[in-house]
């Protein structure tokens, strides 16, 4: 059993959800916090700190996508890794919650291993974020990518960025030029084996683009598309 004390709060209406999901976190170590519905998981935040959030996107008094866009929109709790629990097949509510910046997603039925495998990954590379001495400043001619500040900024303006973007931005501007499929930018990014669709990273790399060119008025920098392949970070020289 992983010796931790870190707590995770799980948010769902289901209870026999919430036992198995305590059950076997527990069984890992972590301390798990239980909330049924929007308006409590929201009130319990303000009093406790969990590491992460199990989040049911259908919830009675405040759904899940609402909850979300709270805990990102405000800077105390921005940085609250999120794990979305959707229905199967529920598509538009995934891409949402990604898009309001929602670290992972899972699809109801799941494996349990599953799950405390995502969130073991998911907390891994949050601590991985808090080294600043392993961190340093890369720059690409107008693009500084701060690693221990977690800041990007391009042509002297500062990227609003998810933890996502972020990190997909840092890994991509890291090899120019080279093609990255799905899978691997999952396994760098996500930090774990790819187990689900790779819409997650699609998503995450059509919000990553918008903002380059919004900050970008040059048109200086872009993310290409590479047809059956993946994608790849360029510049105009």
């Amino acid at each position: 059993m992983e010796m931790t004390e870190k707590a995770i709060l799980i948010v769902d209406d289901e209870k026999n959800i919430r036992e198995l999901v305590k059950f076997n976190l527990e069984s890992r170590g972590y301390k798990v916090i239980e909330a049924a519905d929007g308006e409590e998981a929201l009130n319990l935040i303000k009093t406790s700190e969990p590491a992460l959030i199990i989040l049911d996107l259908m919830l009675p008094k405040i759904d899940g996508l609402e909850v979300c866009r709270v805990l990102k929109g405000n800077p105390l709790t921005k940085k609250l890794p999120i794990i979305m629990l959707t229905a199967l097949g529920d598509e538009i509510d995934k891409i949402v919650g990604l898009e309001l910046g929602a670290d992972d997603y899972i699809t109801k039925p799941f494996s349990p291993r599953e799950l405390v495998a995502r969130v073991r990954a998911v907390i891994r590379r949050v601590e991985d974020q808090e080294e600043p001495n392993q961190k340093s400043v890369k720059k690409l001619d107008g693009l500084v990518i701060d690693e221990q500040k977690y800041e990007a900024l391009l042509t002297g303006k500062k990227l609003d960025l998810t933890l996502k973007e972020f990190e997909l931005l840092r890994v991509l501007a890291a090899n120019p030029f080279n093609v990255f499929n799905r899978e691997r930018l999952l396994e760098k990014v996500w930090g774990y084996d790819f187990m689900g669709d790779t819409r997650t990273v699609d998503v995450h790399v059509c919000n990553l683009r918008k903002k380059l060119e919004e900050a970008d008025e040059k048109n200086m920098y872009y993310i290409e598309t590479v047809r059956g392949v993946g994608y790849r970070f360029g510049y105009k020289e």
